[in-house]
């Protein structure tokens, strides 16, 4: 059987404060691990309101319900009440979780300015960016981090830069379908190796083809029933945290029954460490259920022939 990897994206101030005790208590219950990784400075939801220009983002707030799951004050984070600061005031609520036992690492400094902003900046952008959210990492848990999940899938070749530059270990920024080391049209090696979600998230499902919070977790079971190799499954705090954590119960007694062993990213990283990795670009690309462009994993890399 696999391992799947639970990486957990918290956006928000709320999902911090509430959502990851609950996914918490959860995992440890199941003795599952996961890979938490933390938005750590301003919570600025309600400049999302600008994704209404984005194709398919206002069917995908009528499908997932967004005011129930992250509700209405955080809705206005950012607009029309200040965005708190969620590595200043969850400090102990982050260092509950590393101290569970469980992998930290970081999501982002702004959530709304990383996803809404990255890919019409320039790479020292990216950088800063990255760096403010790692200075505060390193301050809240006194080490630096190793594992890097950019908001909103939004990533390119700048970003991977960037982490190269700031030493992270080991991402997962990529939709994908195996772990693969970035590299430019050269083959010149970008930055470190990604571990890219490779199984569909709930609310890219949730609302499509007769799918609902009572039967997608027969749906997810159904992808991985037979599978052999490694999956990465997405999280969030928002949602399996809150409303939807009796889907994530069901998903881990499932699994759990299939074999698979539920890990933290930096589990597969480990199990690849002497492993070649294939090289991919970093490409833009759909997502079935979700709006906009993410970073994809794209054509493998060949060494022209001489």
């Amino acid at each position: 059987m696999a391992r799947i990897a639970l990486k957990v994206d918290v956006d928000t101030w709320r999902g911090t404060r509430e959502g990851v005790p609950a996914l918490v208590r959860l995992l440890s219950a199941r003795r599952c691990g996961a890979s938490f990784l933390f938005s750590l400075g301003p919570d600025h939801t309600g400049r999302a309101v600008l994704r209404v220009l984005r194709p398919g983002f206002i069917g995908k707030v009528a499908r997932t319900s967004v005011v129930e799951h992250y509700g209405v004050r955080t809705l206005l984070h950012g607009v029309l009440l200040p965005g708190p600061d969620i590595g200043r005031r969850e400090a102990a609520t982050l260092r509950g979780v590393r101290d569970a036992g469980f992998e930290v690492g970081v999501h982002c400094w702004d959530h709304v300015r990383w996803q809404d902003g990255l890919l019409s900046k320039d790479g020292a952008w990216a950088e800063r960016e990255m760096r403010r959210a790692l200075d505060r990492h390193a301050e809240l848990f006194g080490a630096p981090a190793r594992v890097h999940g950019a908001a909103g899938w939004q990533f390119n070749a700048a970003a991977a830069r960037a982490e190269a530059e700031l030493r992270i270990e080991f991402a997962s920024d990529t939709r994908g379908t195996h772990p693969f080391v970035p590299v430019a049209d050269d083959g010149t090696i970008l930055g470190p190796p990604q571990y890219p979600t490779t199984l569909p998230t709930l609310d890219e499902l949730i609302g499509l083809d007769g799918l609902d919070a009572g039967n997608v977790d027969r749906h997810l079971l159904g992808l991985t029933e037979q599978i052999a190799q490694d999956q990465v499954y997405t999280l969030h705090a928002e949602l399996e945290g809150q409303k939807l954590r009796p889907v994530l119960e069901r998903l881990i007694a499932g699994w759990q029954a299939q074999g698979h062993s539920l890990v933290a990213l930096g589990n597969l990283h480990e199990g690849t460490a002497h492993t070649v990795l294939p090289r991919h670009r970093i490409a833009l690309g759909s997502v079935p259920g979700r709006s906009g462009l993410l970073a994809v994993q794209g054509k493998a890399w060949q060494p022209l022939a001489r």
